[in-house]
């Protein structure tokens, strides 16, 4: 398979066909239990494969948390991979949420495994740790450009843990959030029409003017729904960065299943609230 377009391209490009939203897929045991299904890979099997079909062809956005399949080993892991092959071939871009962070040849067998055009789990775009260091992500860096897929940086979660390190004062003045997203503005420098690094941003974080968002690259923006946040906050938090935001929304769709045409409406009514509230900026 030779290099595709660059993710920031695809992802532009499916958002302004399918509707800029995001399906998190997050089969923790509660989940299950709330669509009647036992916490083991049978109930695995059964969730992702209602929520792949009810949604692939119409969403633009997936994110499969890969630790809720890690946790039932290998298998678990099987059923990921199948998800991720069969949403791609629907059209929909996945963003392996692994927030993965390391050092070196560790680091590259990290990226290897979500971003390699070979792998099982090869993906549009992984979710990784920077507090390495910025420059530790190199090697995914480099194998996301070589590859046509990217990044999303964690830079101003949504976690209340989070400010103690994100918040903190560098000696020049930035906070350590800011900083991030001046590299990743330097690494989408003259990209058209979006870059493909981008920032993990909550979207429950209230006014941040006082960060640059506009850092010519997509900000993943988790907290829509059951976190609190709705479609309508999104230009209050982003403001004119607005337009380059990916909003994921997990249970607040997923908690409409097992019927599939409940995932379907929930899916399409925040896609469309989404759209007006972007529309209005």
């Amino acid at each position: 398979m030779s290099a595709l377009e660059p993710f920031g391209t695809r992802l532009r490009h499916a958002m302004d066909e399918r509707g800029p939203l995001c399906v998190g897929i997050d089969p923790h045991a509660s989940l299950l239990s709330a669509w009647g299904l036992d916490d083991n890979i049978a109930g695995l099997e059964k969730f992702t494969g209602t929520v792949v079909d009810a949604l692939a062809e119409s969403v633009a956005v997936f994110k499969p948390q890969s630790a809720f399949f890690e946790r039932f080993g290998s298998r678990g892991t099987a059923v990921l991979e199948k998800a991720v092959r069969e949403l791609r071939a629907a059209g929909a871009l996945v963003v392996m949420d692994a927030k993965r962070g390391d050092i070196g040849s560790t680091m590259a067998a990290y990226a290897e495994t979500f971003l390699h055009k070979d792998s099982p789990l090869f993906s549009d775009a992984l979710t990784v740790s920077p507090y390495l260091g910025y420059g530790s992500l190199k090697p995914a860096v480099d194998l996301a450009r070589e590859n046509g897929t990217g990044l999303f940086v964690l830079a101003l979660t949504s976690n209340p843990e989070g400010a103690e390190v994100q918040h903190a004062v560098r000696e020049d003045g930035r906070t350590i959030g800011a900083t991030m997203l001046g590299h990743l503005a330097a690494e989408n420098a003259g990209a058209q029409p979006l870059g493909s690094f981008g920032a993990v941003v909550g979207a429950t974080l209230g006014d941040l003017s006082s960060y640059d968002l506009a850092v010519n690259g997509p900000l993943l923006a988790p907290g829509i729904g059951a976190q609190g946040a709705t479609p309508a906050d999104l230009p209050g938090v982003f403001g004119e960065a607005v337009r380059n935001v990916v909003p994921s929304v997990s249970r607040g769709v997923l908690r409409h299943g097992p019927d599939a045409a409940g995932l379907r409406v929930a899916a399409s009514r925040f896609a469309d609230e989404i759209r007006e509230a972007v529309a209005s900026v």
